[in-house]
């Protein structure tokens, strides 16, 4: 396959083209997409995002990854939606730590119309604090797409999942279809679209493909393209799969090459490291990192799953001379001081 042309976006990628990409040698793949990246970001930099559940449990979807359905006996008890003025000190704290976004996750299958208010006290509250914005709250309809966006979301998160292939394997509760429709009622809202999928639930390469395919034929790419590792919990169908076999959910050069094939198709889209990076290497994330990933969660949890320290992170950045996106470069001075 030539060099990919780094410097043209594309909407028009077929499956099999996608599949090929993972299949190029791995050493020329994670060349590709570092070209790429340094194309459309400065590979330096990485934006710090902190997720907090302001609804936990409950849900009536039956994902069968996730510890917060309501389908299955994981021990995580429903709880209801936080106040915004908990929230906002939540906020506050994560921007005091770093972070550049602030991102509301509720274990909803779709928004209720009772809520929206309450939220909008959330979203208001927290941009006001310098923060972007994001939210994850399930389905929703155009209106309440319109009062999100009125209210100062900059950001909806609503995944995929997986490719269309293996969905039906992943969920039953809602179609593909529907989470495409969510996402084109945040297009058309006028907000950012955060959406990619997870990797290591029993799928084969070409699902993983076909997930990346159908980010990089949406009407517009991603804004932001997280990249979860399955974390497995006991109690979710997919986790104690995973469990019971006693081996990690997905191969780490695999996952390399999902990170990879991400950043080549979706050129500008921030690719984010999320789930899971609490159980991978230094190593793994320092390749991750070189095959294109900007972006990670950071504050020790992310909804009810762990990732690493605030110290762990500090140092991986040293080590690997990254910066938080928007930071000042170090002068030459200062790095030979060190």
């Amino acid at each position: 396959m030539s060099q990919i042309n780094a410097a043209a976006p594309r909407h028009d990628w077929t499956l099999d083209q996608v599949e090929a990409l993972f299949d190029l040698p791995f050493m020329e793949l994670v060349f590709q997409a570092a070209s790429v990246h340094r194309a459309g970001f400065d590979p330096s930099e990485v934006q710090l995002s902190q997720l907090l559940s302001v609804k936990t449990g409950g849900c009536a979807e039956n994902c069968g990854y996730c510890s917060q359905s309501a389908h299955f006996k994981t021990g995580l008890k429903a709880e209801k939606l936080m106040d915004a003025e908990v929230v906002i000190a939540k906020a506050r704290q994560a921007r005091d730590g770093g972070a550049q976004r602030f991102c509301m996750g509720a274990a909803w299958r779709e928004l209720k119309d009772r809520d929206l208010p309450k939220l909008a006290a959330m979203i208001g509250g927290v941009k006001a604090l310098g923060l972007e914005t994001c939210a994850t709250l399930g389905m929703l309809t155009p209106d309440q797409a319109k009062q999100l966006k009125d209210a100062g979301l900059d950001y909806y998160n609503h995944n995929l999942d997986t490719g269309p292939e293996y969905y039906g394997q992943v969920v039953t509760t809602r179609t593909y279809q529907e989470r495409l429709d969510t996402l084109a009622h945040v297009r058309d809202a006028g907000m950012s679209t955060c959406c990619g999928g997870i990797v290591g639930m029993g799928e084969t390469r070409r699902d993983r493909a076909g997930l990346l395919h159908q980010l990089a034929t949406l009407p517009s790419h991603p804004d932001s393209l997280p990249i979860n590792g399955l974390v497995p919990v006991s109690g979710t169908p997919l986790g104690d799969q995973v469990l019971a076999d006693g081996t990690t959910a997905i191969d780490a050069i695999e996952f390399v090459r999902t990170i990879a094939v991400a950043r080549i198709v979706c050129p500008r889209s921030m690719v984010r490291l999320s789930a899971g990076r609490d159980e991978m290497s230094r190593e793994l994330q320092a390749l991750c990192f070189l095959a294109g990933a900007n972006s990670i969660f950071v504050g020790g949890k992310l909804l009810t799953t762990p990732l690493p320290g605030q110290d762990e992170d500090s140092k991986l950045f040293h080590d690997l001379d990254l910066r938080p996106m928007g930071a000042k470069a170090p002068t030459p001075e200062a790095v030979a001081a060190e």
